[in-house]
């Protein structure tokens, strides 16, 4: 008997209570990061444990994740780079140079219109946006 991974089935479990955004930003990562958290109060941190590993022509891609885990609920936020030598994690999105998820509890519209116009505050940030699920066409690559 052999089973089989039903991988639009997990890829819809893991986007169940997410929202995306995408941001371009002119700065690194651990600079956008460390802005992130002094100037707006979040912890990120690098999880090693969660990097995406893309393998495409022969090559291996290597997309770092951040994590903030909120304190007293399910709430997670995961900061994904976008792009690692030419190759991007999600190639629809090739202008965003970060993705930041945010999963496991419902987030109010407004809160999240806060939290865009807080991320725009930042120095170096050009463009903060929602990405809504149906432009998403590599979804599987944000699962970790």
């Amino acid at each position: 008997m052999k089973l089989k991974l039903n991988i639009d089935e997990l890829t819809e479990d893991f986007f169940t209570d997410t929202r995306l955004l995408g941001i371009t930003a002119t700065i690194k990562n651990y600079q956008f990061c460390w802005q992130l958290n002094h100037m707006l109060g979040y912890s990120f941190r690098l999880n090693p444990e969660i990097e995406i590993h893309l393998r495409k022509k022969e090559r291996s891609y290597y997309f770092p994740v951040y994590q903030h885990e909120v304190r007293n609920s399910f709430l997670n936020h995961y900061l994904y780079r976008n792009h690692c030598d030419g190759e991007y994690l999600l190639p629809e999105f090739r202008h965003m140079d970060f993705l930041w998820l945010i999963k496991g509890d419902c987030i109010e519209e407004e809160h999240c219109r806060q939290m865009i116009q807080s991320i725009k505050s930042i120095g170096g940030v050009q463009m903060v946006a929602e990405l809504t699920n149906e432009k998403i066409k590599n979804k599987g690559h944000l699962i970790f």
